[in-house]
């Protein structure tokens, strides 16, 4: 009988030479399917990710971002630039799976870790890189750097509203996007190893995934004549979505309205003042400013709940715009179960999130903190005979 309690990823290797966000989300993804990560860090210092500092918070000596994106992971300290050290991890790649790097183009190829190179040494390897910009082009050496990559995306114009220039997003997307995108990469070149014994080079960058991500309006614009986007002047959401789709502030929070009709809207607010585009789809995207301003000025008399009641009984999509405090307290975030308090032996803890896959309805229980720079070498080491 199968074993459910075994994760799809057991028994696999993977080995993480890269650092910051992108390359380490991917291995987290990995990690929390089953997979063993090492974490390959320079003895001095470590990944860069462990001062990059969110806020005044450290814990146990690094940075609370570090914790979150490498949690259960092992640390080896290995010296790049020393012939001895490269050949340990050269050993170590003989018995990898996975092996992950995001070094700027030309880095990994002086180091002799290209793919080829890993490749010949083990032709089962699936190897996954992630770039700024690809491996050609006037932007190779730019700084492949998240919030640059939204820059040079597009995808800053369609947040805020239009009177508002770029709006940049509030996340690292274009880091988290690419590992994401790298992880699907792996698993299907793992899938294919499964049918030809043969590994695979998959490769992504920043800004590739910031293009995947838009994909949707993108192509809106690329068959349209190549409008730009134009975003609502008031309370937008959507730079391709018509009223009344936005956030309105109420009487006492804020209130977001997916796709309605206006019809609907109007009857069930009791807005006479829409009636001149009751029947008229076409005006909900033209005139989608002035229709937002009605709707809101009317939401701003009452409460958020008072809304509700009356918009969510008559199947409007909607909802309360919650903040963290109120999204942690509340009981559908409570069912998810995704927070999960992780330790090592140190004593060190932090409270974080936890997969956001379920495996055979159950989170992966993987409850080891981040490590220490080369907290596991000493182990590693002796694994490969040293």
């Amino acid at each position: 009988m199968a074993d459910d309690t075994a994760l799809p990823l057991d028994g696999l290797l993977v080995v993480d030479m890269s650092q910051f966000l992108s390359g380490p989300y991917a291995s987290l993804r990995l990690m929390d399917l089953g997979a063993r990560v090492i974490k390959i860090e320079r003895p001095d210092g470590g990944d860069l990710s462990r001062r990059l500092y969110l806020s005044d918070t450290e814990i146990g000596g690094d940075s609370t971002i570090f914790h979150a994106i490498n949690r259960n992971k092992e640390s080896f300290a290995i010296d790049l630039k020393n012939a001895d050290d490269l050949a340990t991890l050269r050993q170590l790649l003989l018995r990898a799976d996975i092996v992950i790097q995001n070094f700027r183009p030309g880095v990994i190829e002086r180091l002799g870790l290209d793919y080829a190179a890993v490749s010949a040494l083990n032709p089962r390897i699936v190897y996954g890189s992630i770039t700024g910009y690809g491996d050609d082009g006037p932007w190779v050496k730019r700084p492949g750097q998240d919030l640059l990559a939204q820059a040079r995306s597009g995808v800053m114009w369609l947040n805020g509203d239009e009177t508002q220039g770029p709006v940049p997003f509030g996340l690292a997307i274009a880091d988290m996007l690419a590992g994401a995108a790298l992880a699907q990469g792996l698993l299907a070149a793992l899938v294919r190893r499964g049918t030809t014994g043969r590994g695979s080079h998959v490769e992504t960058s920043l800004l590739e995934a910031l293009v995947d991500f838009q994909f949707e309006v993108l192509s809106t614009h690329l068959n349209d004549g190549r409008r730009p986007p134009k975003r609502s002047a008031f309370r937008s959401a959507h730079a391709y979505l018509a009223a009344p789709y936005g956030v309105y502030p109420t009487a006492d929070g804020y209130l977001a309205i997916a796709m309605t009709p206006i019809p609907k809207l109007a009857d069930l607010l009791r807005l006479d003042a829409l009636a001149p585009y009751r029947d008229d789809p076409p005006s909900w995207f033209t005139a989608r400013d002035e229709i937002k301003a009605i709707i809101a000025e009317a939401l701003a008399r009452n409460t958020t709940e008072h809304w509700l009641a009356i918009l969510e009984p008559a199947d409007v999509w909607c909802a309360r715009v919650l903040q963290w405090p109120e999204l942690l307290e509340s009981d559908g975030f409570t069912a998810l179960d995704m927070l999960q308090r992780v330790s090592r032996s140190d004593g060190v803890e932090i409270l974080t999130t936890r997969s956001p896959l379920r495996v055979n309805g159950a989170r992966p229980p993987l409850s080891r903190a981040a490590p220490r720079i080369g907290e596991h070498s000493a182990a590693i080491r002796a694994e490969l005979g040293q």
